[in-house]
């Protein structure tokens, strides 16, 4: 199981990769293409669609967990009502976020957004496009759940690249269309958006027995569990994502398009790191379910530590080195970033460490289907955090106070978890602290200075300069994550998968 494990993130590992580096240079020649106000017209419109993006990310969820457990279990039967009945749900819910996104979203657009006059009709044309291209990816989820929760991982990284590339050639067609360009590009990521939710459908219909359209599977029983386990999801999901997105609704309201502009360049940063943490997570999601499905506590317990350790170590090691030459990377990257931007992504790459450690604790939540309490308190944190911010902005504070309310608020959910987990299911804190919490608190301690004594030796500034930097940077947190953060068992089989890895490449 371990094995599979991570060679499962070794593939979601490889696709992430390609898809960073394909998705900031992207975002940089969308910034050059659009200018800075229309990528923040751009950010703010798709913005409060994204207000409801947590959908298809929640269902998603909810999707693998049944999935996985009827898996763990080993009955196909409930397989296919599962999957009959999600097919169901998945309808009415993207049916109820097209009426929602085209009654009251377009309202908001039209009458509330801070939108310069001669930009309003190319805003609307770009929120019909994007809210249409949002309907369709409800529809994608559940068949890349699916994927997911079989662990086909090397299917998914595939067609994950696949679309990145896809969107990459979109980008780069902006320099050459006729057509308004916040208009055009907001067309072709709806017919994209298509193209890539028939793929998974096809596939899926081929690959799994339980995935048909000849015959609906009914179980009033399994239904108002899926409905139950769907209702509360959604609700911590919905809060996670008013919070997100009606701030920058807010920073809009208040400031200029450069500082919605330099927030999402932060948000859009620390996301592309905190996939990599994210892709282990969800390798890690389906086997939690199945060992708490079969019974198999430490196993489960193990997962959870060490998912823990790794899905933050590999956030760690890029972040340290970005976060303390960020200023040069932005300016490398973006050529004239906004003013605020370098702050702004610091400061979002400590919210995303903060979140990728708890993922693995969030999954072991979710394992019994017991999510009512869960949901409520932490999507109570999540939404105090936007009238938080709404006071310290009319009180006069500057934009980054955004951030640092949402670390603290971050911290106050992160030991929240711990005591949720612990009611659930029988989760040991103090083995928790001692096992995952202290290495962490020594890599960072130690990491940090030799990166910080790092740059103090290399303190010129230039590409060469601050490549080989980041290089020796991350090769020393790599040493110091395998020989101070991982625990014998896990050097072992990562050792052994490294091994193996060496000798098909020399057979080869």
């Amino acid at each position: 199981m371990k094995n599979r494990i991570l060679s499962n993130t070794l593939y979601l590992y490889s696709r992430q990769i390609i898809i960073i580096l394909v998705t900031l240079y992207s975002m940089r020649v969308v910034l050059i293409e659009l200018g800075i106000e229309d990528f923040g017209i751009y950010g703010v419109v798709t913005g409060f669609i994204t207000l409801l993006a947590f959908l298809p990310g929640s269902m998603s969820s909810v999707t693998q967990r049944f999935f996985s457990f009827a898996i763990g279990e080993k009955d196909v039967y409930k397989l296919k009502k599962i999957f009959s009945i999600n097919l169901i749900i998945y309808f009415f819910i993207a049916l109820l976020a097209f009426l929602i996104l085209n009654t009251l979203g377009k309202w908001y657009i039209n009458e509330h957004l801070n939108l310069p006059d001669s930009r309003i009709q190319a805003a609307i044309s770009l929120y019909s496009y994007s809210s249409l291209a949002f309907v369709i990816s409800i529809f994608t989820a559940p068949f890349i759940a699916i994927l997911i929760a079989h662990e086909d991982m090397h299917i998914y990284a595939l067609l994950s690249v696949a679309d990145a590339l896809l969107k990459f050639i979109i980008v780069l067609s902006l320099a050459y269309t006729n057509y308004d360009k916040l208009v055009y590009y907001g067309l072709m990521l709806l017919i994209l958006s298509a193209f890539v939710a028939v793929s998974y459908i096809i596939l899926c219909l081929r690959k799994y027995k339980e995935c048909q359209l000849k015959k609906i599977y009914w179980n009033n029983d399994i239904f108002k569990e899926i409905i139950g386990f769907t209702w509360w999801t959604l609700f911590g999901q919905l809060s996670t994502a008013f919070r997100n997105q009606a701030v920058t609704v807010l920073i809009n309201q208040i400031f200029n398009p450069a500082t919605v502009a330099a927030r999402i360049i932060a948000l859009n940063v620390a996301n592309q790191i905190a996939i990599l943490a994210t892709n282990l997570n969800t390798s890690l999601y389906p086997p939690i379910v199945k060992h708490y499905a079969a019974g198999e506590n430490r196993e489960m317990m193990s997962l959870i530590h060490n998912g823990s350790k790794l899905t933050f170590f590999l956030m760690w090691m890029f972040a340290l080195p970005l976060i303390i030459k960020m200023d040069y990377i932005l300016k490398l990257w973006l050529v004239n970033p906004p003013p605020q931007a370098v702050i702004f992504s610091r400061l979002a790459i400590i919210e995303g460490l903060i979140i990728a450690l708890a993922l693995p604790i969030a999954n072991a939540a979710r394992a019994p289907g017991k999510m009512a309490l869960y949901e409520i308190s932490l999507g109570s944190v999540q939404i105090l955090i936007f009238f938080i911010t709404y006071y310290f902005l009319k009180s006069g504070f500057s934009a980054e106070w955004v951030f640092y309310i949402a670390i603290l608020a971050n911290l106050l959910m992160f030991y929240l978890r711990l005591i949720l987990v612990k009611y659930l299911i029988g989760f040991k804190i103090f083995v928790y602290f001692k096992n995952v919490l202290i290495p962490i608190f020594l890599v960072v301690i130690i990491s940090t200075f030799v990166s910080k004594l790092l740059e103090i030796i290399i303190y010129v500034d230039n590409f060469y300069t601050v490549s080989l930097y980041i290089i020796l940077s991350l090769l020393f947190s790599i040493i110091l994550i395998y020989y101070a953060g991982l625990s014998k068992e896990w050097k072992s089989k990562v050792k052994n998968m490294v091994f193996k890895k060496f000798k098909r490449g020399k057979k080869i």
